[in-house]
């Protein structure tokens, strides 16, 4: 069994993902890289906080070693801080040891290439694996080299650029609830964000040395947003954050206790980022967000760029516009400043920032940009995704349709997207209108041609 994904590796320990597999993966991520820069290195390295990522790291660097690379090794991160390392320490690439929002059982790597760009598959990943399954052995008669480095002084100082210095000096305070979901935000927000004047925190779930998770650290699940929720209602919070388990990923619920969805808050931040910009700059937005967000860029004289889903995908909209923001629904935001690549921390500065210094509540500030209805992603099985996907364009011949990512068909007073997972054997449909009632009406009429219905 592969323990290849689309993105990513990741995969159950010890079977099928274990060291010996770990060190392939080191030998053919050092391969990859090499071959691309003509240089032997460094290769930044990090791992996340799940009990077996310090053995699975060591044998991830004894395989980088072997090939003749040498490592950077930056220790216990989040996900988004080995992008940064890349980039600072001027590195050919880097790998970090986690399984992001998986149960703890799971485990992987996360692997980019010079400049943080990503590496998936169609990208390099899929070289990399066939190296890990075949016979090839290594064997370059020199072994790399290794180094341990504490960068966060340079992260804080590279983070702190989205967060508004009236926060740092306490001219303005703010209350907010955030849940580590007992992952690497337990160490990032600490070092980060534990002693600024005007931030005032309501810690949950931040212990990560235990082997386990209070809730699963996906908060795209809004179960596991309910003790964010409660904290921000009983403490008072004027906002509350979510991260998922590596912290590249975070939900914001606002002082009320609602979620707020993604594509919201995306709408919400866009304007702040482009009064800085000149007119005609770029937001790029994953094509499932509310058209909330095409009307708040274009009123703001930005310019709204729609993307295929995934990261490979929006980092690579986000440099070809050189666009200073994008949101994604899944809770991923990305950055111009961060090498157009996501960030949870960068994400919190800048929820904290627009709370705590633009007039109003949370919700006060967010209400402008809810004025559709979604209906919220709904997966299902089909054996027949073309074909379902063709149906769907027959059955609205008066509809613009739109095929960046599947099948995007807009009408009058509604819009409709399927398209096929890029991790499960799924079809995805995602419903947007003025009202519930044609919500419920038009999710009726597509649903019947998209397969059986699976709820999860």
């Amino acid at each position: 069994m592969t323990v290849f994904k689309a993105y990513d590796v990741r995969a159950l320990y010890p079977d099928p993902l274990n060291e010996f597999i770990a060190k392939r993966i080191g030998m053919g991520t050092a391969k990859l890289l090499m071959q691309e820069s003509g240089q032997s290195g460094p290769i930044a390295v990090g791992h996340d906080m799940r009990p077996h990522s310090p053995s699975l790291v060591r044998a991830l660097k004894e395989g980088i070693r072997e090939v003749g690379a040498d490592v950077i090794d930056v220790g216990l991160v989040d996900t988004p801080f080995v992008a940064f390392a890349v980039n600072h320490l001027s590195a050919i690439g880097g790998v970090q040891t986690t399984a992001s929002h998986n149960p703890i059982n799971y485990n992987g790597f996360k692997i980019c290439r010079a400049k943080a760009k990503p590496v998936g598959k169609g990208l390099g990943l899929e070289k990399i694996e066939a190296f890990v399954y075949g016979d090839e052995e290594h064997g370059s008669g020199a072994e790399g080299s290794e180094q341990q480095v504490d960068l966060w002084d340079a992260y804080r100082e590279h983070v702190f650029t989205y967060l508004d210095p009236k926060l740092l000096s306490g001219e303005k305070t703010i209350k907010a609830a955030v849940d580590a979901s007992n992952g690497m935000a337990g160490t990032m927000v600490p070092k980060l964000f534990r002693n600024i004047p005007g931030v005032e925190m309501i810690e949950i779930n931040f212990e990560n040395d235990k082997g386990e998770f209070v809730h699963d650290p996906n908060p795209l699940v809004d179960a596991n947003l309910v003790q964010t929720q409660e904290a921000v209602v009983q403490h008072g919070c004027d906002v509350g954050i979510c991260f998922d388990g590596d912290a590249d990923r975070c939900m914001v619920v606002d002082e009320k206790g609602n979620i707020v969805g993604c594509d919201l808050v995306t709408a919400w931040l866009a304007p702040k980022f482009l009064h800085h910009e000149n007119d005609g700059c770029a937001i790029v937005y994953d094509l499932r967000s509310s058209l909330a967000v095409a009307d708040s860029v274009s009123e703001a004289n930005g310019i709204p760029v729609k993307s295929r889903v995934g990261h490979v995908f929006m980092k690579q909209a986000m440099a070809e516009h050189d666009a200073p923001f994008g949101g994604e629904l899944s809770g991923h935001f990305y950055f111009r400043d961060n090498f157009y690549a996501d960030s949870g921390a960068m994400a919190f500065a800048c929820v904290l920032s627009a709370v705590a210094c633009h007039e109003g509540t949370m919700s006060e500030q967010v209400a402008p940009y809810t004025t559709y209805t979604q209906s919220g992603e709904i997966n299902f099985e089909n054996d027949d995704k073309e074909g379902a996907m063709n149906a769907l364009i027959d059955a609205f011949p008066d509809g613009e349709v739109e095929r960046l990512d599947g099948v995007t068909v807009t009408l009058p007073t509604w819009w409709c997207n399927v398209r096929a997972s890029n991790t499960e054997p799924l079809l995805r449909l995602n419903v947007e209108a003025k009202t519930k009632e044609e919500v419920d009406q038009r999710v009726s009429e597509v649903a019947a041609m998209l397969g059986k219905r699976v709820d999860h």
